[in-house]
């Protein structure tokens, strides 16, 4: 096996741990030693590859969302798209530990919590620019779509409420979607 094989295994190997630990433990209480002994290597090869705690979590949280592309949406099922992709991104195939890693982080660490606030912020807005008339509607927009897909994330994800968790995904996008289609569409207030 090559030099360059190895390292990658090895890189990837951390990753995978990284994002395994702090899903479970959040930023605060993960370890480099933790994720090092999950990962079966020397403590010193993360810091080799990731330089400290805070270069590992930023490669561990690296986070696209995949959002659809609501250009080839009709405006009135925009909503419906994003809860249901949303959900999937959680739960169904596009569904891995990343999301969960900067979620649970986010309560106690400011890094992580401004790492959700830049990947909610850019990746949201960027969809919805090319669905919303106003273009200066589009933060505020972005930011209330958000409020809807990060809230169910805690209720039914984090929190584990039950009523929520017991939901199936058919029956939460059907109440969800009217709301977040009016965010994106309907007027708004104030």
């Amino acid at each position: 096996m090559a030099f360059t094989e190895r390292s990658d295994r090895t890189r990837d190997a951390i990753l995978r741990a990284a994002r395994q630990r702090f899903a479970a433990d959040g930023y605060e209480r993960a370890t480099i030693r933790a994720i090092a002994a999950d990962a079966e290597i020397d403590p010193s090869m993360v810091m080799r590859y990731y330089g400290n705690k805070e270069g590992l979590f930023a490669a561990a949280a690296d986070i696209d969302l995949r959002l659809p592309d609501l250009e080839t949406v009709p405006l009135r099922q925009a909503g419906e798209r994003l809860v249901r992709h949303f959900l999937e991104r959680w739960e169904g195939d596009l569904s891995d530990e990343a999301l969960l890693v900067v979620f649970r982080s986010a309560v106690t660490n400011e890094s992580a919590a401004a790492k959700l606030r830049e990947v909610f912020g850019a990746q949201v807005a960027q969809r919805l620019a090319v669905v919303v008339r106003d273009p200066a509607e589009v933060p505020v927009r972005a930011a209330l779509v958000s409020t809807q897909l990060l809230g169910v994330a805690l209720c039914r994800y984090v929190l584990r409420l039950p009523p929520v968790v017991a939901l199936d995904v058919d029956t939460l996008v059907a109440n969800l979607a009217p709301t977040v289609q009016r965010y994106l569409t309907g007027p708004l207030k104030g």
